[in-house]
């Protein structure tokens, strides 16, 4: 039988030094994959951008990113749970880090970019490594559960991880504080996917909610004009929801650099570093100073980092893993 979870603590209000106060109220992050050029990133950090926060599916921040928004890190896998480092490495952090994500995609293969982790060897990690993170004498942290993919698959991974905390820790199970959600595909599918979720942390109208961050959202192979749709409704759907904190669309890189599997329509950028008519609208649009084509400011003849086509061949492999689940 599932049992009830403890509630999340509080909200969390963006803090952002620089940025307008419209960005700091915005739920609006991204996924920084290292490969985005100068010019690029001070338009996604400029002054009317809604970007709030970001993260980098790793524990250490963006080289190319400053403090103007705030980081939300990822403890990754299990050896990054157990590091004699981690909390050396969090304290290491901004002020505006609160939120910590933990064990990305871990029903999915480390060939998709997840981390492949049985739901009782996460249950104990969480427990020995994450939960003591939330409170003590040092430095405390909003976690979350681990973020599985968007499939049946992912839904009975939870099932089972929440069975084991229970299981290891009769009183407490595996606490939490928000839940990290991804979803690949329709603006319907993302709707019913969240319903899943929330039915499955929040199973009566008498349960407090734990708070969503999709923390990777797009719609993989599709033209341009279904994209935009996609995340049009996307964007004024989650805005309206009380319990989403927070949401990142996969696809702050040039379209040059998009993986095969998701397609280059997800892309923020052109191939030259203009903004696309998707871009824009992820921006906020005409209302707040973005258009199509758009560029930012910068020099891009620096090096470009190969952590973008990296993370291609990891996402290419989801197709295996989604394909067919449902």
């Amino acid at each position: 039988m599932r049992r009830q979870l403890l509630s999340t603590r509080k909200i969390w209000l963006t803090i952002s030094l620089f940025s307008t106060f419209a960005a700091s109220q915005s739920k609006r992050g991204l996924g920084d994959t290292g490969g985005t050029q100068t010019s690029d990133d001070n338009l996604l950090l400029s002054a009317n951008s809604p970007i709030s926060w970001y993260f980098t599916w790793s524990l250490y921040t963006s080289q190319y990113f400053n403090d103007s928004i705030s980081f939300v890190p990822l403890i990754h896998g299990l050896d990054d749970a157990s590091s004699d480092d981690l909390a050396t490495n969090l304290d290491s952090l901004p002020v505006s880090s609160t939120h910590l994500l933990t064990f990305n995609e871990p029903d999915g293969t480390t060939g998709s970019g997840g981390s492949s982790i049985s739901p009782k060897d996460a249950a104990q990690s969480y427990i020995d490594n994450v939960v003591p993170l939330r409170s003590g004498d040092g430095r405390t942290w909003n976690i979350s559960h681990p973020v599985v993919t968007g499939s049946s698959q992912g839904l009975d991974w939870l099932t089972s991880f929440n069975e084991s905390c229970w299981d290891i820790d009769s009183e407490n199970g595996c606490p939490a504080d928000f839940v990290a959600v991804h979803w690949y595909g329709d603006f319907a599918g993302l709707s019913w996917w969240l319903d899943q979720i929330s039915d499955f942390y929040n199973p009566s109208s008498t349960t407090t909610g734990l708070k969503l961050w999709i923390t990777e959202m797009a719609i993989p192979k599709k033209d341009e004009d279904d994209t935009i749709s996609m995340l049009n409704q996307s964007i004024t759907y989650l805005d309206g929801l009380d319990d989403v904190e927070g949401y990142a669309w996969f696809g702050a890189f040039r379209a040059d650099k998009a993986n095969d599997w998701t397609g280059d329509n997800v892309s923020l950028f052109d191939d030259d570093g203009g903004l696309t008519e998707l871009g824009a609208l992820y921006l906020g649009g005409k209302d707040n100073g973005f258009e199509k084509g758009m560029k930012g400011e910068g020099n891009d003849s620096a090096a470009v980092s190969n952590a973008v086509s990296m993370w291609a061949v990891g996402v290419a492999g989801l197709a295996a893993l989604v394909v067919g689940m449902w």
